[in-house]
């Protein structure tokens, strides 16, 4: 086997089977109860208050957190019907050797977020036994805690999933405690939370406040809409099922019920908090009230939040662009080896007033590839795709010495877009990022590098679970496509 085959064909990147699909509808939207309770929800929700009524905030994250449920919706159907994860089919819009450099900006973005996490959750289990046995050592919690979530993702998906299906009951009865609490805090000092407003805003600073929830809600999410395909292959749809709703059934649940409910939580909580004590941290809210016990489990959930939020959005992708990257050299274990290494070695808890700012940048920058991959997946292949040649180091996604021009044209465009009008980035790197690639693609790079399912768009070649198939790519350069002849019927449930 040649050497830059084998880079190519790492295990942990071939397509997931049918039978391998793990993740239940449920699950994911357990998955998604733990991953939305995160700090820059209540920030979202404390900053709203400031300018708009708590009501209009959550009509506002409402729309945000539907619509980026649809995007991250619409390109998990590449992890669904296909089984491939983010930085494997990345190389379709970037090549075989282009996928690296928007993948690692993706890994390092989301190994930071872990190491920033990962502080806070070790704070407040720091807090925790110091008010049961009198321990202060938050570093050796913070080692404790990172050692924690590193050895839970690499036990694999389903690892992450049973945790999510225990940690998130815990996190929304806690959270209904934390509302009830802030509210009667808010109400003692004569404020109507859901009419309350700091500095009330009219006419277009009103509609531009509201729009700035909406995309600071869409904008978050904007990494997770990118790399879904690595968490959405082992989400479970039925064979042979035509109707792209009843196939996307477990991502549409999770990214546009789950996520929109529990998001808007956190962010009512956030605005509750600020209306009490003017600060959008629950915790430092509730810390003036709570002592013993009652802290104890208000901090418990801190660390329950933290957690279920690495595992899902940070470490997973992360190990999986680490292990594309390094090849099969490079498992999934030792991918999340080394995004826990990373995100604890730059320690990004004390650069944390300046990373923020970049990582939601780097956020905002990263929605052009959501828009190049929507282009390619949907206007330029029709969902069809040639998945033996992305394992192939002289296959059709070769293109220019390993590289897709298009696609980092695209890129640089969509995310100089998205910087300059960060207010709106989501949607304008993802609609630049979409226009320029679909352009430059189709009437320049696709014309000089051929696409075979695009020359002939047939379904029985180049559809997977649509059609009943499991794409097996061979160690010898032969990939095949197996494919099962059936009625119909969703087996795998």
């Amino acid at each position: 086997m040649k050497k830059e085959e084998s880079y190519l064909k790492s295990p942990d990147l071939l397509p997931i089977a049918h039978k391998d699909k793990k993740i239940g509808t449920g699950g994911f939207a357990m998955m998604w109860v733990g991953m939305a309770v995160v700090l820059a929800a209540f920030a979202i929700g404390g900053a709203g208050v400031q300018s708009l009524s708590l009501t209009w905030v959550v009509v506002a994250t409402i729309i945000g957190t539907i619509g980026i449920g649809l995007f991250i919706t619409v390109i998990g159907d590449i992890g669904i019907e296909h089984g491939l994860s983010f930085p494997v089919y990345m190389r379709a819009p970037f090549g075989t050797i282009g996928t690296h450099i928007p993948s690692i900006v993706r890994g390092l973005a989301a190994s930071f977020w872990f190491g920033i996490n990962t502080y806070f959750g070790a704070t407040a289990m720091n807090a925790i036994l110091n008010v049961l046995f009198g321990f202060d050592n938050w570093f050796v919690c913070f080692l404790i805690f990172a050692t924690v979530q590193l050895v839970n993702t690499a036990l694999g998906i389903k690892a992450v999933e049973r945790f999510a299906d225990l940690a998130a009951p815990v996190i929304i009865i806690i959270s209904v405690w934390m509302y009830a609490s802030l509210s009667e805090q808010a109400i003692s000092q004569g404020r109507e939370v859901w009419a309350w407003i700091e500095s009330p805003v009219t006419g277009g600073a009103a509609v531009t406040a509201f729009l700035v929830v909406i995309f600071s809600n869409m904008g978050f999410w904007a990494t997770i809409s990118a790399d879904i395909p690595s968490i959405s292959r082992f989400i479970k749809a039925p064979r042979f099922e035509r109707s792209w709703v009843k196939r996307n059934k477990g991502t549409l649940v999770g990214s546009m019920i789950a996520l929109p409910i529990t998001q808007t939580f956190m962010v009512v909580i956030g605005g509750v908090s600020y209306i009490a004590v003017s600060n959008y941290d629950p915790v430092v809210a509730l810390q003036e009230a709570a002592t013993g016990l009652v802290l104890g489990v208000l901090l418990l959930m801190i660390v329950l939040a933290q957690w279920s939020t690495n595992v899902s959005a940070n470490l997973v992708p992360a190990a999986t662009i680490f292990s594309n990257v390094g090849g099969p050299r490079v498992p999934f274990w030792a991918g999340v080896i080394i995004a826990g290494v990373v995100g604890s070695v730059v320690q990004p808890w004390s650069l944390f007033n300046i990373l923020i700012p970049i990582l939601l940048i780097v956020g905002g920058i990263l929605s052009a590839i959501v828009g190049i991959l929507f282009a390619d997946y949907y206007l330029l292949r029709k969902r069809r795709v040639n998945v033996p040649d992305l394992y192939e180091k002289d296959g059709q996604y070769r293109y220019m010495n390993g590289v897709n021009a298009a696609g980092f044209i695209a890129w640089f465009i969509g995310g100089l877009a998205a910087y300059f009008l960060s207010n709106y980035s989501f949607l304008v790197g993802f609609l630049v990022g979409a226009g320029t690639y679909y352009v430059l693609a189709k009437y320049w790079w696709f014309k000089k590098y051929k696409q075979a399912e695009m020359l002939d768009p047939s379904d029985e070649k180049y559809l997977g679970i649509t059609v009943g198939r499991d794409w097996i790519i061979g160690s010898d350069s032969e990939s095949q496509a197996v494919q099962e002849v059936g009625s119909g019927l969703d087996e795998g449930r």
